[in-house]
Order: structure tokens, then sequence, then C-alpha cells
């Protein structure tokens, strides 16, 4: 037995080095809204030693993670990057999306109020997520000791990473200029944030700014310092679980589809963001210390170039601008059904959303319909093609385009027929901005993002082999040893994960 014990000393030496933790004590989750990965080396030179290239040089980079659904918008980026799934499973499928018929906001919840102030966004909630999240997972794990909390400007960035069991999910009310949550997570606001928010209305800049604040860099700034408020205030990586903190950025967003890709306000706003990440990576080795938390980078998606830059530089490109196409869609079917009533309800993110109450009142066949609006598509010079939803397997699509198409459907959710626009064409609404920018669809540009990983048990180095937003989930789960959520269908990278 002596004998045993000792072996068992003796192995644990030997594979467990001194000082080193069986578990982070953190796990940190970083989104970077409308971040893609070609950023990360064209602002390389300019950026500090301490933010974005401490990341890269001394973490872990996968340079082709790409994006394995549409459409790419921030809601279902999120949270596919924590639950390791698509919106074919997780049914967050768009930013905004119908529920039984009725336009939601993709955390809309009028169950619950807003805490902190009287805003508009404060009915907000997880509950429209089908599946777990990595804190989820984690506090299931840990008979719920594990704190987790989820900290944007937006309040789908904060509440889906940060999932159902959340202890706490804080977003901005730009018309209070204040940081709030919902009744789902609390009653009263900690001291802590309420801090925060005394701070941010003594500090003149921001009230300067007032409710355009996501147009401006120092939106960042007060998300890190809410994130670093946060950290402090629940104690976050000090207890005996690991604890997750979730932060999104998403100035970035706001600004690349005002300004674009390129431009004094687009460097501006990423060489501003480098200065706050440095600054929660030293909050991160003070609080937690280093090596003791596991952090992960990444994007939601990412831009396409203004179409009038692409056409300047004789590169293809243009607007697909919506409310004439639906008209388009309305006049072909009023002249080839002979519909007499509106059978659009909506165009969201390339996906047609039918008034199936309309139709079937008019006496029209929902299926003919469907038809008609593939084929006015399909006439139209921006679209490759457009399929059902429904029909899709049975369409021409090419393998990649059909894959991503079935992971981003969620029935009743996303609509009734999606349009494949040309590389560099995109959605738009109007043709009043001369500068601006969207994404959503599958080409890289849209969906080629950065994914860093970094601290505890990460080693250096970088692979240029094909992974997906959906493996961070398993990878971290991996890591920590701990189940994976509960649709995910991502892997996990084992070169980060050994």
């Amino acid at each position: 037995m002596k004998r045993l014990s000792l072996l068992f000393i003796l192995c644990t030496l030997l594979f467990c080095p001194a000082g080193a933790q069986q578990k982070p004590r953190l796990v940190v989750g970083i989104v970077v809204d409308q971040m893609r990965w070609d950023y990360l080396d064209r602002y390389r030179s300019q950026f500090t030693d301490g933010g974005f290239n401490r990341l890269v040089d001394e973490g872990y980079s996968c340079n082709n993670c790409l994006i394995n659904y549409v459409p790419t918008v921030t809601a279902i980026g999120h949270t596919s990057a924590y639950t390791g799934t698509s919106p074919a499973y997780h049914g967050i499928c768009g930013n905004t999306f119908y529920i039984d018929g009725k336009r939601r906001v993709s955390c809309q919840d009028d169950s619950v109020k807003a805490v902190g102030s009287t805003a508009s966004n404060g009915n907000r909630s997880p509950r429209n997520l089908l599946t777990t999240t990595i804190g989820d997972q984690l506090r299931l794990h840990t008979d719920f000791r594990s704190k987790v909390v989820g900290v944007s400007y937006k309040d789908r960035a904060a509440i889906f990473p940060a999932g159902h069991s959340a202890n706490a999910a804080f977003w901005l009310d730009t018309k209070s200029l204040c940081f709030i949550t919902s009744t789902y997570y609390m009653q009263q606001l900690p001291d802590y944030v309420l801090q925060v928010n005394a701070a941010m209305k003594k500090n003149k800049e921001v009230q300067q700014a007032g409710s355009n604040i996501g147009f401006t860099p120092l939106c960042g700034t007060v998300t890190t310092d809410m994130a670093i408020a946060a950290l402090k205030g629940e104690h976050l990586g000090q207890g005996e679980a690991t604890d997750m903190l979730c932060v999104s950025y998403s100035e970035t967003d706001v600004i690349g589809h005002e300004w674009g890709t390129r431009g004094d306000h687009t460097d501006e706003a990423y060489l501003a963001l480098d200065r706050d990440l440095s600054r929660l990576l030293k909050a991160l080795d003070e609080q937690v210390g280093r090596g003791n938390y596991l952090l992960f980078l990444t994007a939601d998606h990412g831009a396409a170039h203004n179409w009038r830059f692409m056409q300047e530089h004789h590169l293809p490109g243009g607007p697909l601008m919506i409310q004439n196409t639906i008209k388009a869609i309305e006049a072909h079917v009023a002249q080839k059904l002979g519909a007499t009533k509106a059978v659009v309800d909506d165009m969201l993110d390339y996906r047609v959303f039918l008034n199936h109450q309309s139709i079937a009142e008019q006496g029209l066949s929902l299926q003919q319909v469907k038809d008609a609006v593939v084929e006015c598509l399909k006439a139209m010079p921006e679209v490759v093609t457009a399929v059902d939803f429904e029909q899709a397997r049975l369409s021409a699509l090419p393998p990649l385009q059909l894959e991503r198409v079935l992971m981003g459907y969620y029935p009743g959710r996303s609509g009734d027929v999606i349009a494949i626009l040309k590389p560099h064409y995109y959605a738009w609404w109007d043709d009043n901005s001369p500068t601006h920018t969207t994404h959503g669809s599958w080409n890289p540009y849209d969906a080629h993002i950065p994914l860093l990983f970094f601290g505890w048990q990460v080693e250096h180095g970088a692979t240029s082999r094909e992974v997906h937003i959906t493996d961070i989930a398993p990878t971290i789960c991996q890591m920590l040893r701990i189940q994976q959520p509960s649709g995910c269908s991502g892997e996990a990278i084992t070169e980060v994960a050994r």
C-alpha cells in the first residue's frame, strides 16, 4: 500500500509541475464585433505590445477560422461561439426574426423588465436560446459554484454568451448612458455597476458623445471599465470553482457599418480597442494572475468592403436595395398568381419572410408563392441564385453553400426563401451613405474571422487548418474537462485542447 501511495505521488510530481493549476481560475471570452481576420495583420505594426500583439505573440492563432452557416450576423455569431453550434440547433437565427409569426428581437422577453433604467431594451433574456452555453455547462459541472458574467454595449452580445444560468449580464442603455440588466437576472444593480454608471455621468467626453457613444471608441473604453468592475466586484477567479467572464466589443461594428472597412474612423476604433484590450489583460494579470486564466478572442462576423470603394478600384461589388426588392417580389407574385394583398412580411439578412396568413386568406398556394419569389430573385442581376429553405436539398446549390444554408436554418424562425448574392454585393436599405458596409453572406470577407487562444495551458503557435466558429465551445469545454453544450455540433481544436 505504501509503495502504491509513493508511486502515485511520484506520478503527480512528474505530470503536474510545481505551481501548475489543475483548472484555470477564470475563462475569458472576448468577441470583437465585425472584426475581419486580416485586421490582425493590417494593424499589427500599430498595435501595442500589450493588446492584440500579446495574444498573437504568446498565444495560439487559428488563422483559417470560418463561420459555417448563413447569415453571418451578430446575434448568431455570439451564440454560435459559446454554444458550439449553429442556428439549426440553437435557434437564434438573426438579430431579428419571427417566432409564431411575430417579429422579435433575438433576445426579446416581454415577461421581464429593465433594471437600472426604463430602457426599451431592458425586456431582454436568453429564453429564445434553445441550447446551453460554455458558461451553463461550467455552472452545471460545478453545481453552480462557478460565476458567469456577460458585458457588452449590445444586449444580445452580453446575454447569449453568458447563457441561461448566468449570474449577470450587463449592457448599455444609450439613452440614459448607463449599464443595465433585466429582472431575469436580478432586481437591482450591484454597487460596482452603480459606481461605473456614476463615473460615466461625470465623464464629460461620454456625456458629449451621448446616445451616439457606439459610434466612438469611448464605447470600448466604458465596456472595458464595466468588464474590469465585474471582474473585481464579483471576485471572479478568486473562488474554488472556475468562473467565466464574457466580454463583447460592439463599437467596431457600429463604426464599421457607418464608415466601412477603410478610413480614419475604423483605424481609430481598432487602435483604441487595442489599448483597452491591453488594459483588460493587465487587470486580469493583477486580479487572477498570469497563466491562471484561459482566454479566447474571436469575432461574430467580418464585413464587406463598401461597394463604391470596390467599383472605384475596378473590382466587382454593388448593392441590393431591400425595399426595391420587396416591391419587385410583390409585383411579380401579383402578376403571376393574382395576389391582391402583400405577401411579404419582411426581408432580413437575405431571407424573405412570407405572410402565411395573407397568402391563405387570398386562397393562394404557399408553395406556388415561394416558387414565384425564387423565380423573381433569380432574375435580379445582383443575385446568383435563391432557394426555398424547405427545398434546399433538391436545389443546385454547391455543397459549401448548401451546408451553410442548412446550418443557418431553423423552421418557423428563419423565413421561407434565401437569396445568394454575387460576391461583394450586399443588401442595403438606402443609398444615402457613401461609406457604409454590412455583412451576412457566406463569402470569406464576412465569414473569415480571427480566433486566438491565450493563457492557461495554451502553447504558442499557429495553424492554417480550417476550423469553425462552432469549434470554440468544444475546445474550451475539453480543456476544462466538462461536458459540451447541449446542442454542440463543433469539434475540439486538438492543436489547442491537447
